[in-house]
């Protein structure tokens, strides 16, 4: 009987022992330890419970139910929530997907974390609540989500910067390389003109030259015609020099931008007349400058007739320079209440189909006109008078057949003085 009695003694010492280290880890638990029964009422409360829901006494607490805990806003819900958990209780930790909140006896709100286990003893069902004062860590997590907003703000705001700076970066080097670039053609075009101009120079003034060495010649020898043929030779030189110099400076003014449009009131009759007038001097034998225009006496436009009459002379003398002798020259001039159109006729050389495109270039020279006198200005100074004129300039030409260019321009031209 005796070791019966010593396994009965033994086994009710070990009982005492867990039931004291259970009341040992429920008194000193760091977290808040609520134990209710199956009807929700708290039984038992831990003194960090307590502390945490700001009550001095057990019995201020204790067979109150569960939902004293709870701010009173969600108490309904939490009351259908407690019911159906109770149907198939079961451990499970809470406010990992959903922000839970507690209420202390003060009524402050605090957030908590809350895991639930239920046990069955001989007296009913009950479940132990284990409650965590989460406030710190929310404040902290709140603390590195305005942190990381800052930062992100920063590191937005620094970036933005870090992109302004490579645009201006970017353009300035856009800037630099376009500057290169324009200097580089300019160096090009200086040279290109020094070579054209020194050639185109040349010859005039070689004849020039020899033309009044002859004539000093044919005076003496009283040769009357032979002298008249080389001063004829000497004023068409000096024509085509003034044609040069005059391209030369309306580049120059385009360049640097002293183009100044001053329009005016003339009338188109005797513009073109006197414009025709002007140009015998420079046909060659046989060629004929034919106008055909109607009803243009009585015509008045509002244009520039300076930028005007430079385009109509570069357009003609071109005419006249690519058509061999006995060839006509059409000028055709067409107005209603807005325009005024004019087209220049040659039945000259023409022009290559492959240097359609590049005809209003600079420098450029059509490939079947190379043995012909010219600077490779004139239709790009053209193209530039036209645009400022608020017109529009076409032609058409066919190799071996000549060609036509239309000019149409505003009659009544509206500057910024308008």
């Amino acid at each position: 009987m005796e070791p019966k009695n010593d396994q009965f003694y033994n086994q009710y010492f070990v009982e005492i022992d867990i039931l004291n280290q259970f009341e040992a880890i429920f008194k000193y638990a760091n977290e808040g330890i609520v134990i209710s029964d199956s009807q929700s009422r708290i039984l038992k409360i831990n003194p960090s419970g307590l502390k945490t829901f700001g009550y001095d006494i057990e019995s201020e607490i204790i067979g109150q139910k569960i939902e004293i805990l709870i701010p009173q806003r969600f108490q309904h819900n939490h009351i259908g929530h407690r019911e159906k958990y109770m149907e198939n209780p079961h451990a499970r930790s809470m406010g990992l997907q959903f922000d839970l909140f507690a209420v202390k006896k003060d009524g402050i709100e605090f957030p908590v974390e809350v895991s639930l286990s239920p046990f069955k003893n001989s007296l009913g069902s009950f479940v132990i609540c284990f409650i965590i004062d989460i406030t710190n860590r929310k404040k902290s997590e709140e603390n590195e989500k305005n942190y990381r907003k800052e930062l992100e703000k920063e590191v937005e705001e620094r970036t933005l910067i870090l992109k302004e700076a490579i645009q201006k970066l970017e353009k300035t080097k856009n800037e630099l390389d376009s500057s290169l670039k324009r200097e580089q053609e300019l160096n090009s075009m200086k040279t290109k003109f020094i070579s054209i101009a020194s050639h185109e120079f040349r010859t005039p003034l070689s004849t020039i030259l020899s033309s009044l060495s002859l004539m000093e010649k044919y005076n003496e020898l009283n040769e009357v015609e032979k002298r008249n043929k080389h001063n004829d030779r000497i004023k068409k030189s000096i024509k085509n020099l003034t044609e040069i110099l005059n391209d030369i400076l309306s580049v120059n003014k385009i360049e640097e931008g002293k183009v100044i449009i001053n329009p005016e009131n003339f009338n188109l009759n005797n513009f073109v007349n006197d414009l025709i007038l002007d140009l015998h001097g420079l046909l060659k034998p046989g060629q004929k400058l034919n106008l055909i225009a109607s009803d243009i006496d009585e015509i008045t436009v509002y244009q520039d007739p300076k930028l005007l009459r430079h385009i109509l002379i570069n357009l003609l003398t071109n005419a006249i320079k690519f058509s061999d002798e006995d060839k006509p020259i059409d000028i055709s001039i067409n107005t209603n209440d807005t325009e005024v159109h004019f087209s220049v006729k040659d039945y000259g050389l023409g022009i290559p189909k492959i240097d359609h495109k590049k005809l209003f270039t600079r420098f450029f020279r059509s490939s079947n006109v190379e043995n012909i006198q010219g600077t490779g200005l004139g239709l790009s100074i053209v193209l530039q008078y036209v645009n400022y004129l608020k017109g529009t300039i076409k032609f058409s030409s066919e190799v071996g057949k000549g060609s036509i260019f239309n000019v149409n321009l505003p009659r009544n031209l509206k500057t910024s003085k308008n």
